[in-house]
C-alpha cells in the first residue's frame, strides 16, 4: 500500500450507485472516510439503509468527493444537476484503487474483445505462477480483492464508462484493442467515446507502455492528433505469428480471436513470460460464456451462442471466418453502427432478423445477405430448424450473434444468452 496520505482518507464522500462496484467502494472506504450512500432505487440493499442519504439532503452537505458507479449516466439520473455542478469532485472506484495500491497493473479497453483478452492474459499469468487478480468489468470489483502483496499483478478490464470519469487512475501497461462506434447514446459523440478510451493513455508516464492496434483508423487518427508520454507499441493484428502455427484450438480460428491473441503475444515479450507455458495456456482456453461460445456440435451442425455481440463490429470476425451460416440477429441497434462488410465477404450466409427494430437491420443487410423477418427470437430459431430439416442442410452453423443491445426483451446479454441456450436444449430434448 502507498505510504503517503491520499485524497480519499478522512474525506466526506458520497458513493452514488449501489451495484457491485458501489458496494465494494463502500466496504473499502467505510473505515477510512466519512461515507454516505445514494442510489436512484432506494429499495435495494436494505442492509445499507442507515447509510443511505435522502435526496433532498445531498445538496446541503459539502461533499469532498463523489464516487459514481460505471452504470450512472450523469445526463440521465436523479442527481443530474448536482453532478454537473460538481464535475471536479467526481471519481471512480479505479481512482480509489490506484490511490491505495502501487502494484503493477495491465488495463485492457477497446470496443470488442476486452473480456476475452483479459481472461486469456489472466490465465496466462496464473499458469506462469504469478499472483494475479482479474478485476474491473470482468472478475471482482477493483476494491474487493484481499490479501494483496507487493508481487500481486492486476489485470483490469476497463470500460469507457469507468475511464470517462477517472481522474487519477493510471496503469503501467495499457491496451486498446480496437475502436468502433459504440455507446454513442451515453457519450453523445464518437469523439467523446474515443477520448474516454484514450484517458487510459493520457494518465500514463514515460515509464509506462501502451499497446494499440496498428491499423485501427480511429486509433491512428488519435495518435496523429495528440502526443502521449508513454511508449506506444503498435500491434500488427494481421501478422501471422509463429505461435499461431503451433495452436491446435478451434477457438482461435476467427480473425477476431487471433487479434486478441496478438496483444497477448506482444505484451508477453515485455513481461518475459515463458513461451512454452504461454502456448500451453492458449491450447486449453475455452472462451467465455456467450462470447462466440460453441454450445452444440455434431458432424452436420454447429451452434454458436454469441449473445455478447452488441454491434456489427463484434460479429465480423466469426462471419468472415466461416461459411454456411444461418445468422440470428436483432435487438436495439447501437447509434452510428454500420455493417462494414460487402456481399463478397459473406460465404453462403442467410440472416434471420427478430424483434421490433427490423427496419434498421433490413437496411444494413440489403443487397449483402438474404434475410427474413420474425417477431420473436424463438420464431426465427424454429424457422431455421425447419429449414435445415426441409432442405436437408449439412455442415451448417447456427450463429446467434445479435449485433444489438438486449434491453428490448432481456435484462442483459447474459439473460439473452441463457434464453437462447435454453431454446436449443428444448429443441433437442423434444426430439
Amino acid at each position: 500500500m502507498k505510504k503517503n496520505e491520499n485524497i480519499f482518507l478522512g474525506k466526506k464522500i458520497l458513493i452514488y450507485g449501489l451495484g457491485k462496484s458501489g458496494i465494494s467502494s463502500y466496504k473499502f472506504l467505510k473505515d477510512r472516510a466519512k461515507v454516505h450512500l445514494f442510489d436512484d432505487n432506494l429499495k435495494i440493499n436494505l442492509k445499507l439503509k442507515k447509510k443511505l442519504i435522502n435526496f433532498q439532503k445531498i445538496s446541503l452537505i459539502e461533499f469532498d468527493i463523489i464516487i459514481i458507479s460505471p452504470g450512472i449516466d450523469i445526463h440521465k439520473c436523479k442527481l443530474t444537476k448536482y453532478l454537473k455542478k460538481n464535475l471536479s469532485k467526481i471519481y471512480t472506484d479505479l481512482d480509489v484503487f490506484y490511490s491505495f495500491y502501487s502494484n503493477e497493473s495491465i488495463t485492457i479497453t477497446g470496443t470488442n474483445g476486452k473480456s476475452t483478452t483479459a481472461k486469456i492474459l489472466f490465465d496466462v499469468l496464473l499458469d506462469q505462477k504469478k499472483d494475479v487478480r482479474l478485476i474491473g468489468n470482468i472478475g471482482n470489483p477493483a476494491l474487493s480483492e484481499k490479501k494483496i502483496t507487493k508481487k500481486t499483478i492486476f489485470v483490469i478490464e476497463a470500460s469507457s464508462y469507468q475511464l470517462e470519469y477517472s481522474k487519477i487512475f493510471s496503469s503501467k501497461y495499457a491496451i486498446i484493442l480496437n475502436i468502433s462506434a459504440d455507446h454513442i447514446e451515453r457519450h453523445k459523440s464518437l469523439k467523446n467515446y474515443i477520448n474516454a478510451k484514450f484517458r487510459l493513455l493520457d494518465s500514463q508516464t514515460k515509464k509506462c507502455f501502451a499497446y494499440v492496434k496498428k491499423d485501427d483508423k480511429f486509433i491512428k487518427n488519435k495518435l496523429k492528433s495528440e502526443k502521449f508520454k508513454s511508449k506506444i507499441i503498435k500491434v500488427n493484428t494481421k501478422k501471422n505469428y509463429d505461435l499461431f502455427k503451433k495452436i491446435n484450438n478451434n477457438y482461435f480460428i476467427t480473425d477476431t480471436n487471433k487479434e486478441n491473441l496478438s496483444f497477448i503475444i506482444e505484451i508477453s515479450k515485455k513481461l518475459k513470460l515463458k513461451r512454452y507455458l504461454l502456448l500451453k495456456t492458449i491450447q486449453k482456453f475455452k472462451g467465455l460464456k456467450y462470447r462466440q461460445q460453441t454450445i452444440f456440435k455434431n458432424n452436420s451442425l454447429t451452434i454458436i451462442n454469441d449473445s455478447k455481440s452488441t454491434s456489427f463490429s463484434s460479429s465480423i470476425g466469426v462471419l468472415k471466418s466461416n461459411s454456411n451460416i444461418l445468422w440470428l440477429l436483432g435487438g436495439i441497434h447501437k447509434k452510428g453502427d454500420r455493417l462494414h462488410l460487402k456481399k463478397k465477404d459473406f460465404k453462403n450466409v442467410r440472416a434471420f432478423i427478430y424483434g421490433k427494430n427490423k427496419k434498421f437491420f433490413n437496411k444494413e443487410l440489403k443487397n449483402k445477405v438474404k434475410f427474413q423477418n420474425f417477431n420473436q427470437l424463438s420464431d426465427a430459431l424454429k424457422n431455421i430448424f425447419d429449414l435445415i430439416e426441409r432442405e436437408k442442410l449439412t455442415h451448417n452453423i447456427i450463429l446467434f450473434s445479435p449485433c444489438a443491445a438486449s434491453f428490448d426483451s432481456f435484462k442483459n446479454f447474459e439473460d439473452r444468452g441463457y434464453y437462447f441456450s435454453k431454446l436449443i436444449k428444448k429443441h433437442f430434448n423434444g426430439k
